[in-house]
Order: structure tokens, then C-alpha cells, then sequence
């Protein structure tokens, strides 16, 4: 009967208890913190230039900034009470008729009403009521932070 030398064994000289290719079981993270700071900084730089609309002396509060994944449907009232959807300016007896004629996803789309820091409160008030009248559930205020 014959025996064969080193048939255990696949290809050349090995030393005993070091493999010669080991799995790596770390993973690198550091490429991607630096992927996501750099992606945080740009969204950082882009938001503000996203938020279009009539220029607007917004009043200012300590609550932080909205995350808006899309452009947001918007009712801005300037100082002088004119009312602007969508940066077009519209009559208060058109606003429910346009706010029907431009729900996309449905009435539970959130609505942003940016009212001037000098126009009534009634006025923004009124508005709000409209919309909400038209269907709509989400209606929110938009105010600019506090600057330091």
C-alpha cells in the first residue's frame, strides 16, 4: 500500500497555526464619515437657496429649521396683505379654488403659510382658515430663526 507525502497539504510550505490569507473582519469606516460630512455640509450650504418664494420680513423664534425633503407648497401674505401661492399673487375669493386645483398627493399634503412680521394677525388668521376650509389638515407657520 502506498502512501502519499504531505497530501494534506494544498500547494507549497506552510508554517504551522499562520494562515497565509486571513478574512478581514473590520470594516473601514472612515471613507464613509467622510462621505456623509461632505453630503451634510452641501445640504447644509443648499437648503437655505432652496426656499423660494416673495422676499418676506419673516418674524424671528428660537425654534430650529424645518427638514423639507421636497418644495413645499407655500401661502405667503407680504406686508401690505396681498396673498401669494406658490409665488403668483391670487385673490382671497380664488385661494380655495387654487389650493384644490394644485393638491398633488391629496389634502394631506403640508401646506407652509409665511406671514410678514408687519401684516395683522387676523389676516394670517383669515387665510389659515381658508385653506384648512379648502381641505387641507397640515397647515404650518413658517418664522425665520433668531440670529445671535
Amino acid at each position: 500500500m502506498g502512501m502519499s507525502v504531505g497530501a494534506g497539504h494544498k500547494g507549497g510550505r506552510r508554517r504551522r497555526g499562520v494562515p497565509r490569507y486571513a478574512a478581514m473582519a473590520d470594516i473601514n469606516m472612515t471613507p464613509f464619515i467622510d462621505v456623509m460630512l461632505v453630503l451634510l455640509i452641501i445640504f447644509m450650504v443648499a437648503a437655505p437657496l432652496l426656499a423660494s418664494g416673495v422676499p418676506i420680513d419673516l418674524p424671528q423664534t428660537k425654534a430650529a429649521a424645518l427638514n423639507i425633503d421636497k418644495k413645499p407648497l407655500s401661502v405667503a401674505i407680504d406686508e401690505k396683505g396681498a396673498i401669494f401661492l406658490a409665488d403668483q399673487p391670487v385673490a382671497m375669493d380664488d385661494l380655495p379654488e387654487r389650493l384644490k386645483a394644485v393638491a398633488k398627493e391629496g389634502f394631506d399634503e403640508r401646506i407652509y403659510v409665511r406671514g410678514a412680521k408687519a401684516v395683522n394677525y387676523g389676516r394670517v388668521a383669515e387665510v389659515m382658515s381658508i385653506i384648512t376650509s379648502a381641505g387641507y389638515k397640515k397647515v404650518a407657520l413658517v418664522t425665520e430663526q433668531e440670529k445671535k
